[in-house]
């Protein structure tokens, strides 16, 4: 019996795991299959370093944040997983690597729309930058009704974040043009709630000024991530962007064009799907909030995460890996196991000296 046959048999405990099984073990034949295999490791789920100069750490929901001096962050992308902002409670090894490696790419892609909090990139794991303020909104951009607008829009909403949108929409239809759903950004513990433009600016979470320039900063780069997916035959669908000031700028923070922050669609399926109304073949991290709704988990109170077994999370090491090649078009290579936390420290610092 093949491993796809073995883990099926371990995760039909009940109807709803056959949902997480359909989902995650539909990409059991990637050609690097055994790159998990091969550098199995301990997933880095906290660090707490005392770096030269620091000032303090904030523990977010995947990353660990290092003030340095007031003047730089290092962001250490750790292995949590995080969804309906509840963090889950097994970290998934190489996945802190995999998100600060797509999100150091793009972010380089995309220096020449506007200017961005990347430095260097001193560890696989962690990426410097100029310390913002960050603004206490999220703009997410949707270019297809699915996930959580589809959940909306099915449920007989119609007005998204100030954008009223027309009767007979069908899951994963593509709107006119991409819509700015803006979200606030909630304290950890905290759900994200949709906000619309208009009262982002009469709270005053954003002055007109500033939110102007993110606006248009948003659509430029979800246009440029919309031709990079093409050109691996990839459907950007929808995406978060961050943004904060240093002074007077205004730069794009945190990650960009990630599987956490993103979702993917394979172009060359997406219209025979859509016609016959099945489901799309997906590079995102959808596949795990469904597998958690298909077992009775949307963070809400009273609700208790599924076990994440040890083939659950070999399962989702390996569907990041996927994600990773796709979208990027390079073959992932994992970095050294070896004493992680020692790994990061002296990167860091060495960075730190030379800066």
């Amino acid at each position: 019996m093949g491993k796809s046959g073995i883990y099926l048999q371990q995760m039909k405990k009940d109807q709803t795991k056959n949902v997480f099984s359909q989902v995650i073990f539909s990409m059991t034949n990637h050609r690097n299959i055994n790159t998990y295999n091969q550098h199995i490791m301990e997933a880095l789920t906290h660090t707490q370093f005392e770096f030269p100069k620091q000032k303090s750490v904030y523990h977010g929901k995947v990353r660990d944040v290092y003030n340095i001096d007031d003047k730089v962050l290092a962001m250490v992308a750790t292995d949590r997983i995080s969804a309906f902002d509840v963090i889950l409670p097994k970290g998934i090894p190489c996945k802190g690597q995999i998100l600060n490696q797509i999100a150091a790419k793009f972010l380089d892609a995309t220096a020449d729309i506007c200017p961005n909090w990347k430095l260097a990139t001193p560890d696989p794991r962690v990426t410097v930058g100029v310390l913002c303020k960050g603004f206490p909104v999220e703009m997410i951009v949707r270019g297809y009704l699915c996930g959580s607008a589809w959940r909306f829009y099915k449920n007989g909403g119609r007005n998204l974040c100030g954008h009223i949108l027309p009767e007979g929409m069908r899951e994963n239809q593509k709107f006119p043009v991409p819509l700015i759903t803006p979200t606030t950004k909630a304290e950890q513990g905290e759900h994200d709630a949709d906000i619309s433009k208009e009262e982002i600016l009469a709270k005053g979470l954003v002055s007109p000024e500033d939110y102007a320039i993110i606006e248009e900063y948003t659509m430029k780069l979800f246009q440029r991530g919309t031709e990079i997916a093409a050109k691996q035959g990839l459907i950007l669908v929808d995406t978060k962007y961050e943004f904060g000031k240093a002074g007077d700028t205004i730069y794009l923070i945190d990650e960009i064009h990630t599987p956490d922050s993103s979702r993917y669609f394979y172009a060359d399926k997406y219209e025979e799907n859509f016609e016959k109304g099945l489901p799309q073949k997906q590079l995102s991290k959808e596949f795990v909030r469904e597998w958690l709704m298909a077992n009775g988990f949307q963070g809400q109170e009273g609700q208790q995460v599924p076990e994440m077994t040890p083939e659950v999370v070999e399962s989702i090491t390996k569907r990041y890996i996927e994600l990773y090649e796709h979208i990027t078009g390079e073959k992932f290579e994992p970095a050294s196991a070896v004493n992680v936390e020692k790994q990061i420290f002296e990167n860091v610092s060495e960075w730190l000296k030379n800066c």
